[in-house]
């Protein structure tokens, strides 16, 4: 039987009453996530670089224990255990930010330390030779390169941490998905409103898939 699918209840209005408020918390819990896993994960590669045995373990343990659990597991546990540990609630989009930022840490964690290994040997030795300690030698000769050559991969990451911004909806966040949800509810077609989401999606993170492929060419072709 086929379904009698509506989609002229999907206005303008509709958009700006329901889906762009998630839509906007979307946007920034990537960004957020993004920008805080990339520098907290650029720590953790460093650690695992410098060469200290029990430094090396401790982020080893880290990045890999937040990899070998599922995302939306971590999303509950954080939620419902810091509001024991504190005395208070802390809100889901609060909680949502902290929890995305660390897990997407381990998965840029290992981004940068591919980043890091992909420059010559050569080059750290010739910053010791000059005079540059460990850190001067990331920070001005090491990062900038592993950076640029791992652009393509950040952004990708990135594409996939927008699509799992959608498991906030474990602890109540109002996102993109969300906003299609209570929309879909509200005019009493859901198959539709979860239709709408998936085609959403699909625009942005083809758009943006695209993008980065045009950056990996250009990238490819400097180099």
């Amino acid at each position: 039987m086929m379904l009698a699918l509506d989609l002229s209840l999907f206005s303008w209005g509709l958009f700006t009453d329901f889906i762009l408020k998630g839509l906007i918390f979307s946007i920034e819990l990537t960004i957020v996530a993004m920008l805080g896993g990339i520098v907290f994960g650029t720590a953790l590669a460093m650690l695992r670089l410098s060469g200290t045995r029990w430094l090396e373990i401790l982020a080893a343990a880290y990045v890999n224990g937040m990899r070998s659990i599922p995302l939306v597991m971590v999303i509950l546990w954080f939620f419902l255990v810091i509001p024991f540990i504190l005395g208070r609630p802390i809100g889901a989009e609060l909680s949502a930010v902290i929890t995305f930022t660390a897990f997407e840490a381990a998965y840029y964690s290992e981004i940068m330390r591919a980043g890091i290994q992909s420059i010559s040997r050569g080059q750290a030795y010739a910053g010791q030779a000059i005079g540059l300690s460990y850190g001067q030698n990331m920070r001005f000769i090491v990062l900038p390169q592993a950076f640029r050559n791992m652009l393509p991969v950040l952004l990708t990451q990135t594409i996939i941490l927008f699509q799992d911004t959608s498991l906030v909806y474990a602890i109540g966040a109002y996102d993109l998905l969300k906003g299609f949800e209570v929309s879909g509810r509200n005019m009493n077609r859901p198959i539709e409103a979860y239709l709408l989401a998936a085609v959403c999606y699909f625009i942005i993170c083809f758009s943006l898939s695209y993008v980065v492929k045009r950056l990996q060419r250009r990238i490819a072709i400097v180099r």
